[in-house]
């Protein structure tokens, strides 16, 4: 792992691209433990490349061009996720919006859009403020001698405000924490890779069902159930998942969606929105922690905007600098690094023809962090983000692009932006003395083994 502070700069840790060629036994070995472990030097050049792996045609494009073909343009053709994460979350998330396709995929990405979309954060705003605060407030009672794992309390955070906000139920630090740790053990037990993909199974093979993933799968369901059913049945503060769900079987009545559907999706929701917020909060105090220039400038933002009141949603357009540090972050630290996607047909990107079946990959991390398209790649500077002038498009793809872009881009940038600036009102974070950070990405990219750190008051 690489990590090196300058004199008003910082480059966070990374993993070191290898040098040279590797064998395709270690690929395959680097990639089941960490898929970000087997990248080399020429994978992060703007370029597209394509590979065989016992056989099978692998492809790399790393262009805004060819993202715009595969993501957008030729969407059709690329429209199914990569067998290997369609098999490795099929069994926690059943055939829900992430890893669905075709049919399945047009009828519930409209119910989804409208239930965590741009129009509606306006009104979750003031929940996601509200229990920012809960934590603040929890936090006072820390002892600033003793590390707390920011990942696992950051996950706690966004896992009750998704809670709160799609479904109107109070999660709980309990639940909250189950949830957590089974995905955790999920991540560490799922096979990410599926040898069988490689083995000439199109579909790939589903995976060894051990008791370990077992028992983290019922952990999760156990809690999205217990919150479903509290929903449906009218005991949260509001009903914002049911009432779209009835909204589309009026438009959609050829089409109900039944209640494995609904906990399906609702699995999804809840997963993708806890998770991915959490470790882009996660590597953001990291950061800050090793840039006091970025966290200076951060603290001054929130004294200007907010004074000694606490942040609220009607204060995010003024939070600027804040936003740029989220943004800068998921930069670095995309917390979907890989967007596989499958071929449904022949096909031909610049000079590389693809063969059908074959798994094209667009990769955020080295989309992000190619000395073509970035100015010092590796480095964390916010104020890329602070100007008028916007990456390109295509260039800058932490929610992914096209018609299977994230639909809750705005839900989750606002939400972490308002954790954000109500947690550096009152506290710093400091590396837990002793402890080493390194990436980790199987499923998500989060901090291997968590992320110790001392909280210290402002």
């Amino acid at each position: 792992m690489r990590e090196v502070v300058g004199d008003g700069w910082l480059e966070p840790v990374h993993p070191a691209p290898h040098l040279g060629e590797a064998s395709q036994l270690s690929i395959m070995m680097s990639a089941r433990r960490d898929l970000l472990s087997t990248w080399r030097d020429v994978d992060y050049e703007s370029t597209i490349l394509d590979f065989q792996l016992l056989g099978r045609q692998m492809v790399i494009v790393n262009t805004p061009e060819g993202v715009r073909h595969v993501l957008a343009t030729h969407n059709d053709i690329y429209e199914r996720k990569g067998p290997q994460m369609r098999r490795a979350l099929e069994y926690l998330l059943g055939d829900g919006l992430f890893i669905s396709d075709g049919e399945t995929w047009a009828r519930r990405r409209p119910l989804v859009a409208e239930i965590v979309g741009k129009a509606r954060v306006p009104g979750f705003g003031p929940l996601m403020a509200e229990t920012a605060q809960e934590m603040v407030a929890e936090w006072s009672a820390l002892d600033p001698q003793k590390p707390v794992d920011v990942l696992t309390e950051m996950g706690i955070l966004t896992a009750e405000i998704i809670s709160r906000t799609l479904f109107g139920v109070r999660l709980g630090r309990v639940d909250a924490r189950d949830v957590i740790e089974a995905f955790a053990e999920y991540q560490r037990r799922i096979d990410s890779f599926n040898i069988g993909y490689l083995l000439g199974f199109d579909e790939g093979l589903p995976v060894f069902k051990g008791l370990a993933l077992r028992r983290a799968v019922r952990r999760i369901h156990a809690v999205v159930d217990k919150v479903i059913e509290d929903h449906l049945a009218g005991r949260g503060d509001h009903t914002v998942m049911l009432d779209m769900l009835q909204i589309r079987q009026q438009r959609r009545p050829d089409a109900p969606v039944g209640r494995d559907s609904l906990r399906d999706e609702a699995a999804t929701l809840f997963m993708a929105g806890h998770e991915t917020t959490a470790a882009t909060l996660s590597w953001a105090w990291h950061c800050l922690s090793k840039a006091p220039w970025a966290e200076a400038a951060l603290h001054a933002e929130i004294d200007r905007v907010c004074g000694d009141r606490a942040p609220a949603y009607e204060d995010v357009p003024k939070l600027a600098y804040a936003r740029a540090i989220v943004e800068e972050t998921l930069r670095l630290y995309p917390p979907v690094p890989i967007l596989a996607r499958q071929a449904g047909q022949a096909d031909r990107i610049d000079d590389v023809e693809i063969k059908r079946a074959s798994v094209v990959l667009v990769s955020p991390w080295l989309l992000h962090r190619s000395p073509d398209l970035w100015e010092h790649p590796d480095r964390f500077m916010p104020e890329r983000f602070m100007g008028e002038e916007r990456p390109e498009t295509y260039a800058y793809i932490p929610f992914a692009a096209g018609p299977r872009a994230c639909p809750g881009m705005n839900f989750g940038l606002t939400e972490a932006t308002i954790c954000l600036a109500a947690i550096a009102q009152r506290y710093r974070l400091r590396p837990a003395p002793g402890w080493s950070v390194e990436t980790e990405c199987r499923l998500s990219l989060r901090p291997r083994g968590g992320l110790p750190m001392l909280v210290e008051a402002r």
